[in-house]
């Protein structure tokens, strides 16, 4: 089982410790990649602070962004997932689960990341900010700038067994599953029910939606089900309490699309 997250917007503070060792990380086959990224944005936020704030697409309440870029050759790091922060990663809680299913977590969940491309929860890395929606000056727009990396080295990534994509629309542009590895990946969708006048609607929900991703993908560690593919998956679960819709896609290589539908917002 491999599980695609997306990262945090917001980041928590990389605190003290040795700076990022890039041959450490993940996905090795992203080196290049990653360094190009690295250095371009590194040397965008030493330069033109207000250039290099339009660029990221941040407010001038979020100008010191663009200082922690500048210094994150030096910057300590730490394993991401005492970086990541936010509802999801909230409701997953990493730290907080048996150390069973904490291996389970190191070995299962990849984040994916406009500076990175994609790191594992264990990998050190500083805080940073730059999201895979950035366009750039010299590499371009990272959602595609990252496609063709990420094709080298996902298929290998995700093995033979199930591929649960809980990423984003931004982030799901830097990969998509092909073929015989899309036939196994299931994406889900959280949707809230409610009975307005005597009928049920159903909406997306942003916020509740992360949180439940969070949550399930926590249940599955926790309870160690490493379901053998998108079937199973909607049995387990099932099997955890979670009300679960969908069916297997018309055509083959084609993922399968989940919905978890919900009545309460927590």
């Amino acid at each position: 089982m491999l599980v695609l997250l997306p990262p945090s917007e917001g980041k928590a503070a990389g605190g003290s410790g040795a700076p990022l060792k890039p041959e450490g990380l993940s996905l090795p086959g992203l080196a290049a990649a990653r360094a190009a990224v690295f250095e371009e944005l590194v040397e965008l936020c030493a330069g033109d602070e207000d250039k290099a704030r339009e660029v990221l697409g941040l407010s001038e309440g979020l100008r010191g962004e663009v200082a922690k870029n500048a210094e994150l050759r030096t910057a300590a790091a730490r394993p991401a997932a005492e970086i990541y922060t936010g509802v999801l990663y909230d409701a997953l809680d990493l730290a907080g689960l048996e150390p069973a299913a904490r291996a389970l977590a190191s070995r299962t969940l990849l984040v994916f990341s406009g500076l990175w491309g994609a790191v594992g929860v264990d990998d050190r890395i500083p805080s940073y900010r730059c999201s895979m929606g950035v366009k750039l000056p010299a590499l371009g727009a990272l959602g595609a700038y990252w496609r063709t990396p990420m094709a080298e080295v996902m298929p290998a990534a995700a093995g033979d067994g199930l591929v649960l994509d809980l990423r984003s629309a931004a982030y799901a542009s830097a990969w998509k599953p092909k073929g015989e590895v899309a036939g196994r990946t299931a994406t889900v969708r959280v949707l809230q029910s409610q009975i307005v006048d005597g009928v049920e609607k159903r909406s997306v929900v942003s916020h509740f939606n992360k949180a439940t991703k969070g949550r399930l993908v926590r249940d599955l560690l926790r309870t160690g089900t490493v379901p053998a593919g998108p079937a199973e998956l909607r049995t387990a679960l099932r099997d955890l309490g979670y009300l679960v819709e969908g069916e297997a896609p018309a055509k083959p290589g084609k993922a399968w699309s989940l919905d978890v539908v919900v009545t309460e917002i927590h």
